[in-house]
């Protein structure tokens, strides 16, 4: 009776396989040699169909035309870099279903595609040495004993030497993103690998934890997140690296810096703690509102903050709607006699600045 039910269970089996249907062939997207990419949705019962695309201002999108089952749009010709975007059909929002390149979320998801520059740009995977990507699980005790990831970039010939110590960036993403976002989307490894091999930058190790410490789209605000986010690195996340990898000591081997929300948590972390980092970078940073309030007798000692802080950098792209918060961080810094270095760009809230921001203050680092 055994064998029957198995003999059973197999033809089942067999005929469910030769029953499922043949694989899409549709190409989504495709990038062509002048750098123009069309992007194709089949959808044979969408009344309309639209591009939506992370470089295109707030509300925008471009329509695309219909061909039988096929819904298309070519867009460009676009600079190299990689970008962000997703389908509006009949009113819902999807991934490109043929696309495997997904940009995770902490909620809802997208597509994204390489638009390659040649030679390969510093973002770009070359023939060089690689290093690791490491995804550590941790239960916090911080965050309500929740189990979070740590992603951790170690540099080419971290596993060779056991007795070298290395220099730490912890680098937070912004808002919606996960803590993959820096290697998925950002490339920070292979920028790391590149720099490296061309001797620009230290070999250091990066850090990339979950910046969500309150659940994204519930009613805490940045600065409420912040605060947790704050005690969560210093008393989950920097013992667990400390412990587990080949780490540097003292301040002066530790970095902090991120995007977007990651780039204000990293100026507010940053400046509270000047006995534990001493460069902070921050890119298309939200930066805090209360900043000056907070920080009131810090910015009037600028003595001591510019004698503890190796460096202190930012940037933002003049298209980006938090450029101005940026731009008043820069003029109170300057009225403070604070010194740093602003670093004013075209360019709106994306990734493919992110990763110019990242090579550009990575090789100023620990020297």
């Amino acid at each position: 009776m055994k064998h029957v039910k198995w003999l059973s269970c197999c033809l089942l089996g067999a005929a469910v396989f030769a029953q499922a249907p043949p694989a899409d062939t549709l190409v989504s997207p495709e990038v062509h040699p002048d750098r123009r990419v069309t992007f194709r949705l089949r959808a044979p019962k969408a009344a309309e169909a639209w591009l939506v695309m992370d470089y295109m201002p707030a509300g925008t999108r471009q329509p695309m035309t219909r061909e039988g089952d096929i819904w298309s749009a070519t867009m460009g010709p676009l600079e190299p870099g990689v970008y962000i975007y997703s389908f509006q059909v009949d009113g819902m929002t999807i991934a490109d279903p043929v696309n495997p390149n997904v940009k995770l979320r902490a909620r809802t998801s997208a597509s994204m595609v390489e638009v390659p520059d040649t030679p390969p740009a510093i973002w770009e995977p070359r023939d060089v040495p690689h290093g690791t990507v490491e995804i550590n699980w941790q239960k916090s005790k911080v965050i309500n004993g929740e189990t979070r990831w740590i992603w951790v970039y170690t540099p080419p010939g971290y596993e060779r030497d056991p007795k070298r110590r290395y220099p730490v960036l912890y680098l937070f993403h912004g808002a919606n993103d996960t803590a993959g976002g820096w290697t998925l989307a950002g490339h920070a490894n292979f920028i790391l690998d590149n720099l490296i091999a061309e001797k620009k930058a230290v070999p250091m190790i990066l850090v990339m934890p979950f910046g969500h410490a309150l659940p994204y789209g519930s009613s805490g605000t940045l600065t409420s997140n912040t605060d947790l986010y704050e005690k969560y690195v210093l008393q989950d996340v920097m013992p667990l690296v400390e412990a587990r990898y080949h780490v540097a000591p003292g301040r002066e081997n530790r970095a902090i810096a991120g995007l977007s929300m990651g780039g204000g948590q990293a100026l507010t972390i940053g400046f509270r703690h000047l006995d534990l980092f001493s460069a902070i970078g921050a890119f298309s940073a939200a930066v805090p509102t209360e900043f000056e309030k907070e920080f009131t007798s810090l910015l009037a000692d600028a003595k001591q903050v510019n004698a503890r802080l190796k460096l202190l950098w930012f940037a933002c792209g003049r298209q980006d709607s938090l450029f101005e918060r940026s731009q008043k961080l820069a003029d109170l810094l300057a009225a403070s006699q604070i010194k740093h270095t602003f670093r004013p760009t075209e360019g709106a809230h994306v990734f493919k600045l992110w990763r110019r921001y990242l090579s550009e203050f990575a090789p100023l680092l620990f020297h």
